[in-house]
């Protein structure tokens, strides 16, 4: 089963703890302290691979976790950083997080994006000596990695898309142009999922894909036709199949037109790619019927590259279609725009914008809260319990203008304080040593 949406979630593994411990050794007295780093934990990144054709391993695994950072040790030994998961996905991956508002497409085989940094290990206590602490008891904690979401759409990388209603003769052409091997029979829907084809050329190759039927409705909902219309957004030009002789009796200009309208209707720029014409089923109307109907259709539209009456029966046409295809398909495709910056990068840090500043408001029972990332993340590093963390945890919001801030605000030392959802008494005001 062809598959093209994915849901996973992601998760950077969590950085390890530094280590306190003091140099304990024979005949050295007051060794000092030795603790070591904890080891950053491992990024996911998701990595653009050639080899892959769509995302059908997702339905198996979701769930992707780094690996934790190593814990630090005594004699200043440091925990492990573990290699970055990496996740490969076929090119034309477009990779979006709904809740942090940011999407980016893998094109190319190599291209590398981070998803899900993983945490930064704590510092051990000998980081935290300074002339006035000679012998500090407390060290870091590691932090957790980043957690998200992320949905996962395949939009397939070919040179020239074939569209057209149910049973038009799409996959019967694709077979013969190409080494493909669609599924061909007399009903519509035959093709229930995009097939691609290579196109053999004198000095190049293209990329066709077969699009399963477009009827009445599709852009909104109607029919399978829908679910792929996005797979046609990467073509350069679309090769529109009408059948000469529907086997309902229906008119060819109504077809025709129905389909365009399902093309506009889903947007995306499908509207304004360049058109080819291919009249299907040759073989089953009059050589002169088939030619008064290329003519009436090269009047109907002026602006298409090229209007060719085809066979995939008799192989009537097909030398002409190839070769108009391959004339006017640009050797090298335009770099699609970039939908945020960085997108096309080989190698990026994909991450919502991450405020590094606070804000001090009044909460229930008029406590004051101290809100934001930064203070988050210095609370989670330290043990709140730890008198010694503490001290230093307050001298560190001085340092950032918290307790400033928290002065203007009302705060008296000794008054309780909600620092990122931890309650407790604050007095910045007690020497610290």
């Amino acid at each position: 089963m062809f598959t093209d949406r994915a849901k996973i979630l992601v998760q950077g593994g969590a950085g390890g703890s530094g280590a306190v411990s003091f140099r304990r050794e024979a005949h050295v007295p007051k060794g000092g302290p030795d603790g070591g780093d904890g080891g950053d934990g491992a990024d996911v990144v998701l990595v653009c691979d050639g080899s892959l054709r769509d995302l059908q391993s997702f339905r198996r695994c979701a769930h992707f976790k780094g690996g934790r950072g190593g814990r630090g040790e005594g004699g200043e030994r440091h925990g492990a950083s573990p290699a970055a998961l990496e996740v490969p996905v076929p090119p034309g991956t477009v990779v979006e997080d709904p809740e942090g508002g940011m999407s980016f497409d893998l094109t190319r085989p190599g291209q590398r994006a981070v998803v899900a940094a993983g945490g930064a290990g704590g510092r051990g206590n000998k980081r935290f000596t300074n002339s006035t602490r000679q012998a500090p008891r407390f060290a870091e904690r590691g932090l957790q990695g980043e957690e998200r979401w992320l949905e996962l759409r395949l939009k397939l990388l070919a040179d020239a898309g074939l569209v057209g209603l149910p049973n038009a003769g799409k996959s019967s052409l694709l077979a013969r142009l190409t080494r493909a091997a669609p599924k061909v029979a007399d009903y519509p829907f035959t093709t229930l999922e995009p097939v691609l084809g290579t196109l053999e050329g004198p000095d190049r190759q293209l990329v066709l894909a077969d699009i399963p039927g477009l009827i009445e409705g599709a852009s909104a909902g109607a029919g399978l036709g829908h679910e792929f219309l996005a797979h046609v957004e990467r073509t350069r030009v679309l090769v529109h199949v009408l059948d000469l002789a529907p086997v309902d009796g229906s008119d060819p200009v109504a077809n025709h037109a129905t389909v365009e309208a399902e093309l506009a209707e889903h947007g995306h720029g499908l509207a304004g790619l360049p058109r080819m014409l291919a009249l299907s089923k040759a073989d089953l109307v009059p050589a002169e019927e088939a030619e008064r109907a290329a003519a009436d259709w090269r009047g109907r539209l002026p602006d298409a590259l090229a209007v060719v009456v085809t066979s995939a029966a008799t192989g009537q046409g097909l030398d002409d279609l190839a070769r108009e295809l391959l004339r006017h398909v640009p050797e090298h495709a335009a770099e699609p725009a970039a939908r945020q910056e960085g997108t096309l990068a080989e190698h990026r840090v994909y991450r919502p914008a991450d405020d590094a500043g606070y804000r001090v408001e009044r909460g229930p029972g008029g406590v004051l809260r101290v809100l934001g990332p930064a203070v988050e993340r210095l609370l989670a590093r330290h043990d709140i319990e730890n008198e010694e963390a503490l001290r230093y945890v307050e001298e560190r919001l001085r340092r950032m203008g918290v307790i400033r801030a928290l002065l203007q605000a009302g705060f008296k030392p000794g008054d309780d304080v909600d620092l990122a959802g931890t309650v407790f008494e604050l007095d910045p005001g007690a020497p610290f040593r």
